[in-house]
């Protein structure tokens, strides 16, 4: 079972067959966890508009980064895997802007994109092979807990020596390493990874990797911090 907001969703039959997209490149969204969207582009206030008019479910997916620059820079090539969520806050900021939260509810399959007369894009997704995203806290068990810590320890000292680490500390198993990877200031690659980790084990896995590999990189090119 997945709480987004007030809606509790049990399985893939319980989330539409075909949802708006919302291509961010760098942007991670997984289930369970929320993130806050500023939305300015008019084409995306619409698509808001008309998700809360409905089932308030958007489906976010990043662009390919792997194929050069798009003949089509509007509709640029999307990823096979995102994660759909549901808006669960809203707030107009007087400017013309919206302020938003998307709480992720599954990881989906892009099965394909459909031709539409509105000025975002639409597709039918398959969150089949991700059933296991429904059930809080599946395979968090695995999790090397404090492999996580100590690399997030590692990288708060050279980067955020002020953050309070008391929150990670608290945090489930799941709730750390996928709230973690969505933080995580790696690149759209990296981001891509993390989504489609089979399990949180893997994730976490993956995050370290990628955390020990940027600590490595800051510095003087030999692994050293800077003096």
């Amino acid at each position: 079972m997945t709480r987004a907001g007030n809606e509790v969703y049990d399985g893939p039959s319980d989330l539409a067959a075909v949802v708006p997209l919302f291509p961010l490149p760098g942007v991670l969204l997984l289930p369970r966890r929320v993130l806050p969207l500023n939305i300015f582009e008019p084409r995306y206030l619409a698509m808001i508009e008309a998700a809360f008019a409905g089932d308030r479910l958007i489906g976010m997916i990043q662009p390919r980064v792997d194929l050069g620059r798009s003949t089509m820079p509007s509709r640029p090539p999307l990823e096979a895997v995102g994660c759909v969520g549901r808006l669960t806050q809203y707030a107009e900021t007087g400017d013309g802007r919206l302020t938003v939260a998307l709480t992720g509810i599954a990881r989906f399959r892009l099965v394909e994109e459909l031709a539409t007369t509105t000025p975002w894009r639409l597709a039918q997704i398959d969150t089949s092979d991700f059933v296991g995203d429904f059930e809080a806290g599946r395979g968090e068990a695995a999790v090397d807990r404090a492999a996580v810590l100590a690399a997030l320890d590692a990288w708060l000292a050279v980067h955020a020596p002020q953050v309070d680490r008391a929150p990670f500390a608290e945090a489930t198993n799941e709730a750390l390493v996928d709230g973690l990877a969505m933080m995580s200031p790696c690149g759209p690659r990296e981001k891509q990874a993390l989504l489609e980790a089979p399990d949180p084990a893997s994730r976490a896995e993956l995050l370290i990797a990628v955390t020990e590999r940027a600590l490595a990189e800051t510095g003087d090119g030999a692994g050293r911090p800077l003096q």
